[in-house]
């Protein structure tokens, strides 16, 4: 006769000894999704300083330079006034933004795990990442624009128009020119997609980035980084903007250069989580969200300059 075994070998869906006995363990310890850091929203370094009331506009106001007087004055001759031009003005529009979710009673007794916290962070990370793309989505829109590779519009733009050391120092020339004040000492900030990024440290030849770091600051290379290079110091992220509107539905990558005061913002509630009242009859349901009135605008077009280009790792 044969020996009859009661183990688990066989047996996990029950159907015969030791029936239901073993079963499917879950980690009560869930981890979060993969995500990309915010940035865009530390550019914005000009605020009102000043409101004379609140409102759900503000103006922000620049003085005009009197033009260069380079004639001589003459000892009998009184110089004529001149009138101060009117000022320019930027206009910020502010807008409520927002998310929420509803916890209820069931979910917090019957989860495996403690889901106030983690559903805590979800909101937090939320309320960063949709600010964050609010104020990519004003700075990207400036007029001030050089294409990748011949191309001079974003529909013809291929994968094969990749970002170029040329293109670096065109933009941080242009800012210069335009007296643009930089970021940091004296270099402009720049956001570059990493796949972007990958372009540019893949350029050889005379003029590239590779070449100079082979022999100089090969420290560079093995970290894979871009660092300070032709008067921009490099911010890589995913969350820098693409989209498939080149030629054949390429990706579009916008690699974004600026200076002091490219982006101003305006606040009237700065974003923060709440927590919302329970209201229903059985007190069953929780919201949990996010609040915020803000806006954001271009505030100096010569102090910033973004470049369109594709990417061979698209």
């Amino acid at each position: 006769m044969a020996n009859a075994y009661t183990s688990s070998t066989g047996n996990l869906a029950g159907t015969a000894g030791a029936a239901g006995l073993v079963q499917k363990a879950y980690d009560r310890l869930l981890d979060f999704a993969l995500r990309s850091e915010p940035l865009i929203r530390s550019v914005a370094d000009k605020r009102p300083a000043k409101l004379a009331n609140p409102g759900s506009t503000i103006v922000l106001q620049l003085y005009a330079d009197l033009s260069e007087q380079t004639t001589a004055l003459t000892e009998s001759t009184e110089r004529d006034s001149v009138q101060i031009g009117a000022p320019t003005s930027v206009t910020i529009t502010l807008a409520e933004y927002g998310n929420s979710v509803l916890v209820t009673r069931a979910l917090e007794l019957f989860s495996l795990a403690d889901v106030d916290p983690a559903i805590a962070n979800i909101i937090a990370f939320n309320l960063a990442g949709s600010i964050d793309t609010v104020a990519q989505t004003e700075l990207r829109g400036g007029t001030n624009i050089i294409y990748g590779g011949t191309r001079t519009n974003t529909v013809t733009i291929a994968a094969t128009d990749t970002i170029t050391s040329a293109n670096i120092r065109k933009a941080v020339a242009k800012l210069r020119s335009g007296l643009s004040v930089p970021r940091k000492g004296s270099l402009y900030w720049c956001g570059i997609h990493p796949e972007v990024s990958h372009d540019l440290r893949a350029e050889t030849g005379a003029g590239g980035w590779r070449i100079p770091h082979e022999y100089a600051a090969g420290e560079n290379i093995w970290a894979g980084e871009i660092g300070s290079y032709e008067g921009a110091y490099f911010v890589e992220s995913a969350r820098m903007f693409k989209d498939t509107d080149g030629a054949s539905s390429a990706q579009v990558y916008r690699t974004i250069l600026c200076g002091k005061e490219a982006l101003a913002e305006a606040v009237a509630e700065e974003p923060h989580v709440v927590i919302g009242p329970v209201i229903d009859h059985l007190m069953r349901f929780r919201p949990m969200g996010w609040y915020g009135v803000l806006g954001f605008k271009r505030y100096r077009e010569a102090a910033l300059y973004r470049i369109l280009n594709g990417s061979s790792v698209a």
